[in-house]
């Protein structure tokens, strides 16, 4: 099922979403949390219809959801400039992400920096492609190619091309929600004698333009750990367009149970 017909298939109300998600979405034991990230932004939108761009969300992964999973969103503030909306996802185990939306119009403003150059690589229509997943696994619903060359040594730095299979009639901030937290984490490429339990804790995602935009569907997505000990890993997250503009960046926690 794709995230078109998952959101087609939600009960909505105001402030609220319900929806069974499909096994073939699970991250391990939980939903992909892209899939829920985007699922509490489509609920605190519709909260505000008429809210400004999406411009920041701060997010917690509290714990495992599957099955059917509910949304409820509640403003926190609406200002002139800024709306704040906060949601939160429960399934059958309790709360199992909360985040904290905010919605803001573009500014005049005599600041104007824009040094964020996506690093030299193959464009996607040149890019090797990646191989078939194993079953009931959320990376099945992307098609994905390489970025970087792997080196000779392990680097924490994992670098993909991806594109969301179904994706018509997608808002396009929910598409960039969906898919940007696809890449695995970047501390995994360090993990010898095979790969161990890992779980996102917190991820804060900027969005650079009100309006995401690229080519075909094709994202470039980069993440970077600066940082690895004693079970957490600090990382930092960006993401480019197929035109190589820079469309958002953000910074993960996540937990390592190896």
């Amino acid at each position: 099922m794709t995230l078109p017909e998952i959101l087609a298939n939600a009960t909505r109300g105001a402030g609220t979403l319900s929806v069974a998600v499909p096994p073939t979405w699970l991250q391990g034991r939980t939903v992909y949390g892209g899939l829920s990230a985007a699922l509490a932004l489509e609920t605190a939108r519709g909260l505000v219809p008429d809210a400004p761009p999406l411009r920041s969300a701060q997010i917690s992964f509290v714990g495992p959801l599957s099955g059917e999973v509910h949304v409820t969103a509640e403003i926190l503030r609406q200002g002139r400039n800024a709306t704040f909306i906060e949601a939160r996802v429960r399934g059958d185990a309790g709360v199992g992400l909360t985040a904290t939306f905010v919605f803001m119009a573009p500014m005049d403003s005599k600041v104007d920096v824009a040094d964020h150059p996506m690093p030299p690589v193959p464009a996607p229509e040149e890019a090797s492609g990646g191989a078939h997943l194993h079953d009931n696994f959320f990376f099945n619903n992307f098609n994905w190619r390489y970025g970087l060359p792997r080196p000779a040594e392990p680097v924490a730095d994992i670098n993909r091309w991806v594109q969301l299979k179904g994706r018509d009639g997608l808002d396009p901030m929910t598409e960039l929600i969906a898919i940007a937290d696809a890449t695995p984490p970047a501390a995994m490429a360090l993990m010898t004698g095979g790969i161990g339990p890992i779980s996102s804790m917190t991820w804060l995602i900027n969005v650079l333009t009100p309006e995401p935009a690229t080519r075909d569907g094709w994202w470039f997505l980069r993440a970077e750990s600066n940082y690895a000990r004693a079970g957490c890993s600090s990382q930092s997250m960006s993401v480019w367009n197929a035109d190589g503009v820079p469309v958002a960046t953000g910074m993960q926690s996540v937990a390592l149970f190896a």
